[in-house]
């Protein structure tokens, strides 16, 4: 079976690196400030090796970003691609909550007995 090609759009590449729970919790974690590469490991029952791996997708997601002090390499959030998810996703929230204001709408029209349907014949 062929794989897919990498893509470069990094809206997919967001949503692609979003997709695994580990990488979520990376990002909560990070979310309260910076974190070593040993402390984002600590909660998961995994190699460092492994979590290092997941941080290369995040990074190249550009979810997060590392620096360099001395020994310690520092991970930190980095926002702007889950804004782009958010703008993304805005319009079709509004779409979801005008259609939900409409059935509730129809739920309490329906429950104070009022014929909201087509005229009986």
């Amino acid at each position: 079976m062929p794989t897919a090609a990498p893509t470069r759009d990094p809206l997919s590449a967001t949503f692609a690196a979003l997709a695994d729970p580990t990488r979520r919790a990376i990002l909560t974690t990070l979310a309260g400030g910076e974190a070593s590469v040993t402390e984002l490991a600590e909660p998961f029952d995994m190699t460092l090796p492994a979590v290092s791996k997941h941080l290369k997708v995040l990074e190249r997601a550009g979810l997060i970003e590392r620096s360099s002090r001395a020994q310690w390499r520092p991970c930190r959030l980095s926002p702007e691609p889950l804004k782009e998810v958010s703008d993304w996703v805005e319009p079709y929230r509004k779409i979801w909550e005008e259609r939900l204001d409409r059935l509730d709408d129809y739920l309490s029209d329906l429950k104070s007995g009022i014929n909201t349907g087509p005229p009986a014949e």
